[in-house]
């Protein structure tokens, strides 16, 4: 059996496969044998198209957003970390 490479697609027949999906040509896996593509990918340009539409930024934004939430947080607990380090040190040498 002969492995297929990846297709490349215009973004003309993408947005045209998504126009027919949301014009109610057909469900999702008609239209994209019709077209003789994946259904999966056809899911994902459509949710991609909707996501844009609504406003909603996209998974490499989000990720983004929560790695610089992480830095944060991380550097914040490392300051918390040293500073009990240095009142552990103080208190263990008033106990001598």
């Amino acid at each position: 059996m002969k492995k297929r490479g990846r297709t490349a697609y215009t973004d003309e027949f993408r947005r045209e496969a998504v126009r027919l999906v949301e014009s109610g040509q057909g469900e999702v896996s008609q239209v994209a044998r019709e077209l003789g593509i994946n259904p999966e990918t056809l899911r994902i340009w459509c949710r991609r198209t909707h996501e844009q539409r609504e406003g909603t930024p996209p998974a490499r934004v989000l990720l983004e957003e929560e790695n610089r939430r992480l830095r944060q947080e991380n550097a914040r607990l490392l300051e918390e970390r040293e500073i009990l380090k240095k009142a552990t040190a103080f208190f263990a040498k008033d106990a001598r």
